[in-house]
């Protein structure tokens, strides 16, 4: 009988944490000003594209999905980010509108996770951040549906090639299958590693009068 392949092990990579706390004392009233103090922070330590978040959708076959995609806004309704519509997430929203964020900053001991429903931004707020990104980045919109097949790299190439000719000297209008979607948190956890695998890790929760409760979690 033949004996099943070696399981990789990772013990040598453990690794304790203690670069800081989080105490229930040093919180901020909500979420969206916790949330920048740490952005601020990650800033400040160099981190690589702290808007960086891990975005986890499931379709209406309940089939999980992640991917890594950009902040470009948050305010007091959520946070912001931008995609093509016919792409899986895409696809995944639209049928069950409701995921998780998770921002990894690993070098600060450090990452959120924030779960809620998820919206369409209107068409005006789209287009000002559409018109907003470099004209590459607008006219590559342009090419197949996000995230569907295409026969090789020389195809995606070719659809680049045609939409810059085609909009050669002028404006780039707005796709109707690309624009922004925001999150509206109902839960937002920030996690700080400590030693010995204590973490802290506090939650805010919205509760139904729309005030903020926070309750620390068990590592």
């Amino acid at each position: 009988m033949p004996h099943p392949a070696p399981v990789m092990s990772f013990a040598d990579l453990r690794q304790d944490y203690g670069l800081a706390a989080l105490l229930e004392k040093n919180l901020a009233r909500d979420p969206f000003r916790q949330f920048d103090q740490w952005f601020q922070e990650a800033g400040a330590a160099k981190i690589h594209e702290p808007n960086a978040m891990i975005l986890a959708t499931a379709g209406a076959d309940g089939h999980p999905s992640s991917r890594t995609v950009l902040l470009k806004g948050l305010d007091g309704r959520g946070f912001v980010f931008f995609s093509g519509y016919e792409s899986r997430k895409g696809r995944d929203l639209t049928a069950n509108p409701r995921a998780s964020l998770l921002f990894p900053w690993y070098a600060l001991e450090r990452q959120i996770i924030v779960e809620g429903t998820v919206a369409r931004v209107s068409r005006e707020e789209s287009a000002a951040y559409f018109h907003s990104r470099p004209h590459a980045s607008q006219l590559a919109t342009w090419g197949a549906a996000q995230s569907t097949p295409v026969a090789d790299r020389a195809a995606v190439d070719a659809a680049f090639k045609a939409a810059e000719k085609k909009y050669a000297g002028r404006e780039v209008p707005l796709p109707p299958h690309w624009g922004g979607w925001r999150l509206a948190p109902e839960t937002v956890e920030f996690w700080q590693g400590r030693r010995s695998r204590l973490h802290d890790r506090l939650r805010y929760r919205r509760e139904a009068n729309g005030d903020w409760a926070v309750e620390r979690l068990a590592p």
